[in-house]
């Protein structure tokens, strides 16, 4: 598979890249995400307060910022929606503008995955498997022609490299398959993490999920 650009082909790697997301405090103003390239570099930022220019955020829009603050993609909430669906708009919220792609679980009873379809490209979808509240998650590329399936990213938790310790959760990784747009991807971990909160872990959860499948074994 070539390029997936959903936002600017600047934030798609050449190679298998990993991403450190550090999910900020939830005890001071301004908390959110950051996320940093494999050089330390932040590229990626959300902040629940407050978006583009300081203005502040509706309590159902979440707004990904590249590094100096500027819009890539707005995430409405649709409401009312019992598959709690988000809508992915690229840029800024305006009065015409059209969703690029939107996010929804495919069963409001138990367990679920989620879906991502993609406006404008029927053939285009992705499922999102795994446990996000345990960090342990992936995001597939399926064929709706065969039941083929391909892992684009997986969110994973981060051991620190010196002590060989694994970190908190608000410290995880999100691995990047060559191509595949980063700022889509960290878009679908907001909405993630909207709808499955940390205090959500079910009885299945509450193990490894045996189907996961990693992009990179050697981690």
């Amino acid at each position: 598979m070539g390029r997936m650009v959903m936002v600017d082909e600047k934030f798609c790697f050449e190679e298998e890249t990993q991403l450190t997301v550090h999910k900020t405090s939830v005890f001071y103003r301004g908390d959110g995400f950051v996320v940093y390239n494999p050089k330390g570099e932040l590229i990626l930022r959300f902040d629940s307060y407050y978006g583009p220019h300081g203005h502040p955020l509706p309590k159902d829009e979440l707004v990904l910022m590249d590094a100096t603050g500027n819009c890539l993609l707005t995430l409405i909430r649709k409401k009312p929606s019992l598959h709690q669906r988000w809508e992915g708009l690229l840029g800024e919220k305006t009065k015409n503008e059209s969703p690029i792609f939107c996010v929804h679980r495919s069963s409001i009873i138990g367990r679920s995955n989620v879906v991502v379809d993609v406006y404008g490209d029927p053939s285009q979808e992705y499922h999102i498997d795994g446990s996000y509240p345990h960090r342990c998650c992936t995001i597939y590329n399926t064929s709706l022609e065969s039941s083929s399936k391909e892992p684009m990213a997986e969110i994973k938790r981060k051991v620190d490299p010196s002590t060989h310790v694994m970190l908190g959760k608000d410290v995880f990784l999100l691995c990047l398959r060559p191509g595949f747009d980063s700022a889509f991807a960290m878009a679908l971990v907001l909405i993630l993490d909207q709808t499955f909160d940390d205090a959500y872990i079910d009885d299945d959860d509450a193990k490894e999920d045996p189907t996961h499948v990693a992009l990179d074994s050697s981690s």
